[in-house]
Parts: structure tokens; C-alpha cells; sequence
């Protein structure tokens, strides 16, 4: 029985050293296959118009602007994406939104994308007034620029200033370039001023409620004057227009072009929400196996150490029994 049990083991060992020779000769080859992989591409939109300074959310208990939290929320985003995803930071201002780049690979670019969203600036607005809905069309244009299609992820207050009525108000109905979108909400639902700030980032004032009024009757309609308001600060607390996120709008326009929103309390729900989006696009990517066939023949190494040796301890138990 033990000359048998020899001639087992003898012939183990030499399969199993055989099967880790192949692993290792396959491993420095390194074999590949292509096969289809889901693209993830994002444009990242902030928006940066003045109602994006009101001071109504906190970062670890130290209540800072709105502008802030939401490039703090969009790091820890960035941090949680993986390599090959590709992103670009947008600005939103005006009627338009800005694209600093086209989408790049993050791992290979994140020291420079996180100094994008750092220098992200109010300051760099075109545009003194905040028409979310207008921009909507005009981010589609940008995208379709883009060498590659990209999913939206829209960092925004729902601010509209001036507000919105019958004549200012974009016809949407015939959109079809938001599908799957994600806006974000960025703020609280308590009314809190909005300061106003010099070219030298100092306070000045906050707006007044005749900064967001509309104007009167068909002035609106011209295209100089769509948008206009007054720019003067409040003369007093009383005076003082109240901003809060507009959660209730952004939800509507969100299911109005077929895209999604969630509030941007948490990096969490922002990172399952945008799982919820589809791919941007596929494309034929190579998997390589080098790491695969490391794996086996360490695998068939360690195998024929500890199989042969407990099956021959638990054979000559049986017969000392």
C-alpha cells in the first residue's frame, strides 16, 4: 500500500509542477481577449452664479457657502470613481455652460482634476444671471462636441433669476437631450440671504427682493433685455431676498427631460444615483490574463504541498486503525 501511495504522490508532484510551468510560461506571455465594456463618461456641472455663495450648508459643523460644499461633495465623488472613467468639469452661468476640458481618464489626470474643481470661482461668471432651464439645451450642444458621449451630473440650487414666467420660460417639450441626467441639490430649505460680493471677493451687501423681480409687461420678450434685473444691494435685513434650494423645481425639471434628482446632503446617494445611469457608451477594451495565470500557478504550487500530504495522513490513519 505505501509503494502505491508513493507512486500517487510521485505522479501529483509532477502534474501539478507540470500545470504550474504552463500557468507561469502563460503568464509571461500574457494572452488577452477583447470583449464589449461599458464606457463611464461624466461632465461634472457646477454652478458657480451668486446664489451658489449663500452660506446655508456645513462641512464638518463650520457653515460655509453653497459653492464650497458642493466642490467639497464633487472631491469625494472624484475619489470613489474608478481608473478608466473619464470626467470634465463644467461651470454653469448665464444661459450656457462651460466645459474646462473634454472628458479625460481620472487616475491618469486627478491631481489636475482636482485642481479644476479647487479653482472652481464665481468670479469666472459671464453672465450675472442664473437661467438653469435655458442652459439645458445648450449643454446638449456641448456635449455632442465632445469626441465621446457623456453623462450629466448637474451640481446645482435650482436657483432661476430672474424668475421664471410665460415668457421667459424654455419650451422643453421637444427635448431630448437630457435623458438619465442628475441633479444634484445643493442647499437648505431655510430662506438665507444671498451676499453680493466686489471684484476683490469682498462683501458688500446682500441682493435685494427687486434683484429677482420680474420686469413688467413685454420687456422680457426683447433678447437684450430677457434676464435683466436690478442690481442694487438691499437697504435692509427686511429687504434682503431669500435663496433656498429649490428642491420642488429641480425634481420637476429633472421629470420633465427624463433625468433623475437627489439631494447632495450625501456622498452616498449621489454615487448610487449616478449607478443608476446608464453608460455613456461601449467599446471594445482588452482583458489580459497575465494576472490570472500568476494567480493559477501559485495556486497549483501551494496545491501539491498540502493535497498529497493530507491525503496520505488520512489513508495511513485508517490503516494503523
Amino acid at each position: 500500500m505505501s509503494e502505491y501511495i508513493k507512486k500517487i504522490k510521485g505522479n501529483k508532484n509532477l502534474i501539478y509542477l507540470s500545470l504550474t510551468f504552463a500557468c507561469l510560461v502563460l503568464a509571461f506571455i500574457n494572452p488577452k481577449f477583447t470583449m464589449k465594456k461599458d464606457i463611464s463618461n461624466y461632465i461634472f456641472v457646477v454652478d458657480i452664479t451668486q446664489s451658489m455663495l449663500t452660506k446655508d450648508t456645513k462641512i464638518e459643523g463650520e457653515v460655509v457657502s453653497r459653492l464650497k460644499y458642493a466642490k467639497n461633495m464633487l472631491r469625494q465623488v472624484l475619489e470613489q470613481l474608478p481608473c478608466k472613467t473619464k470626467v470634465s468639469i463644467g461651470m454653469f452661468a448665464g444661459v450656457s455652460v462651460a466645459a474646462t476640458y473634454t472628458p479625460i481618464e481620472i487616475c491618469d489626470n486627478f491631481s489636475a482634476i482636482n485642481e479644476t474643481v479647487e479653482r472652481l470661482d464665481w468670479r469666472s461668471v459671464w453672465a450675472g444671471n442664473s437661467r438653469l432651464r435655458s442652459s439645458m439645451i445648450n449643454l446638449a450642444r456641448l456635449i455632442r462636441s465632445f469626441p465621446e458621449a457623456a453623462q450629466v451630473v448637474y451640481f446645482t440650487d435650482g436657483e432661476e433669476a430672474p424668475k421664471l414666467h410665460a415668457f421667459n420660460t424654455e419650451d422643453l417639450k421637444q427635448f431630448q437631450g437630457a435623458n438619465n441626467w442628475l441633479f444634484v441639490g445643493i442647499g437648505s430649505d431655510k430662506g438665507t440671504p444671498i451676499p453680493k460680493y466686489d471684484n476683490k471677493n469682498q462683501l458688500i451687501g446682500y441682493w435685494s427682493n427687486e434683484s429677482f423681480a420680474l420686469q413688467p409687461g413685454v420687456a422680457q420678450i426683447s433678447a437684450q433685455n430677457a434676464g435683466g434685473r436690478d442690481n442694487n444691494v438691499s437697504s435692509a435685513s427686511y429687504d434682503r431676498y431669500l435663496s433656498r434650494l429649490d428642491e420642488t423645481y429641480l425634481k420637476s425639471l429633472a421629470q420633465e427631460v427624463k433625468g433623475g434628482y437627489v439631494n447632495g446632503d450625501n456622498t452616498k446617494k449621489i454615487l448610487a444615483a449616478m449607478k443608476k445611469q446608464p453608460a455613456a457608451w461601449r467599446d471594445n477594451t482588452d482583458v489580459q490574463l497575465r494576472n490570472f495565470f500568476s494567480f493559477l500557478a501559485l495556486f497549483f504550487f501551494i496545491v501539491q504541498f498540502l493535497t498529497i500530504d493530507k491525503i496520505t495522513s488520512l489513508i495511513s490513519f485508517k490503516n494503523d486503525r
